[in-house]
């Protein structure tokens, strides 16, 4: 055989070995893969629905409404995203927002973003009736994450550009009372050129009380107007405890349950009324035989349920205290938070009842859900970018590296066999 087409031969055995290698590893991923739309026999599909507020990959923010059996009722979006939810008493949904292209920029040079709150009426046809916002430096470092209107008409704002939480009246646009991290925490010189805190969710808990997140200390506050912190959920900043956690909501007094984002997992702390310390009293880390992937929102429900935000699967789920699935709904791309209405995210609900951590719950992860840091870091980055089905693992893309390897190799041989020929 000449060398010509020796080199074609191997050129082509690379090329081939590489689109195989990738055939069967996204092939029999999306064959094997569980389905995230399910519902068991104890589903509420008759009397609740679902509503998602979606960040999504590039500008593909929305606000997606679902039925108990997960059919899309309404959605409205195409912005640069869309944060928390909440349905008023009249049907509207109160949200958090990203966009750009304004013109009325503040001390930023046009066009720019802004971040606040948006109130969307769904019917008979969705749209913004009401927006409140303010211009970001940008939207990475700033957007608003989480609002909500409090009992007496006010509404809460967790503010990321200034690291604050702060109240306003929505009919005047005034704000009327304003609490600043830097009250407790040491601030750059400047907080919008660099993503300080990250404090990311401010849930008014009563008795003039807020639950504060701040993410980047993996540390939960409670804030009283007038007395500014009284108490911190993991003062010593464990990842152990609470990695970049999103979502909290106070369950009464001594307990929380949280979305653990970076450890992947939904995890319950109680307070010890002998140390005072905050411990692990029950945690879930996969659902539906599917590991939780980058989790930001959990929401005890009054059955004693909890709906889990699972954001880098697409999907929401309903688990029982155990973990096993009541319901689970594929949703758009890279969902912040959902509620179950008519529910919502209350504050006070009854926490679970202390368990030894693992029992009866899907919490041992085996070797291929764990992650890999390296490959799961750039996978974590395409998510970003463009929306990938759930089941496209860190394996996936050393397979895809492996493939290019391949390819490239098999390219160059292909070439050099061709050149060959020319001679």
């Amino acid at each position: 055989m000449s060398p010509r087409r020796d080199s074609l031969r191997r050129g082509l055995l690379f090329v081939g070995a590489g689109v195989l290698l990738v055939a069967i590893a996204f092939g029999g991923s999306w064959a094997l893969a569980p389905d995230t739309d399910r519902m068991s026999e104890s589903a509420d599909v008759n009397n609740s629905s679902l509503l998602v507020g979606v960040q999504g990959p590039g500008p593909n923010g929305n606000v997606t409404a679902l039925d108990g059996r997960g059919n899309v009722k309404w959605s409205i979006g195409n912005i640069i995203s869309y944060q928390s939810v909440q349905t008023l008493d009249n049907g509207s949904v109160l949200t958090t927002f990203a966009a750009g292209g304004y013109q009325d920029c503040g001390r930023y040079q046009p066009p720019c973003k802004r971040t606040g709150v948006r109130i969307i009426e769904p019917n008979p046809r969705p749209e913004v009736v009401y927006e409140w916002s303010y211009p970001v430096r940008t939207r990475k470092d700033s957007e608003v994450h989480d609002a909500e209107m409090m009992p007496n008409g006010n509404v809460l704002v967790a503010d990321m550009e200034w690291e604050s939480i702060f109240t306003y009246d929505p009919e005047t646009g005034e704000r009327n009372w304003t609490w600043n991290a830097s009250d407790h925490y040491e601030a750059p010189d400047d907080p919008t050129k660099v993503d300080w805190l990250h404090l990311n969710d401010a849930d008014y808990i009563g008795d003039g009380r807020f639950l504060v997140s701040i993410r980047n200390e993996n540390q939960l506050l409670i804030v009283e107007r007038g007395k500014g912190v009284v108490e911190v959920i993991n003062e010593d900043g464990d990842e152990d405890v609470l990695n970049q956690q999103h979502n909290p909501q106070w369950l009464g007094d001594g307990a929380v349950v949280v979305a653990d984002s970076e450890n992947h997992r939904v995890v319950e702390l109680h307070r010890n009324e002998t140390t005072g310390e905050w411990e692990e009293a029950w945690a879930v880390a996969k659902a539906g035989g599917v590991a939780f992937d980058w989790p930001r929102d959990a929401d005890r429900l009054p059955n004693g349920n909890t709906l889990v935000t699972d954001s880098r699967n697409n999907r929401v789920v309903e688990i029982r205290e155990d973990g096993s699935v009541v319901a689970s709904y594929g949703v758009p791309s890279l969902p912040y938070e959902a509620d179950r209405v008519p529910h919502g995210e209350v504050s006070g609900k009854a926490p679970q009842s202390i368990q030894p951590y693992g029992t009866e719950r899907e919490t041992d992860l085996g070797l291929l859900e764990r992650k890999i840091p390296i490959l799961w870091m750039l996978l974590a980055g395409a998510r970003e970018i463009v929306a990938l089905p759930y089941w496209v693992s860190e394996i996936h893309v050393l397979v895809v590296a492996v493939a290019l390897v391949l390819w490239i190799r098999g390219g160059h041989l292909l070439v050099r066999g061709g050149l060959g020929g020319k001679q």
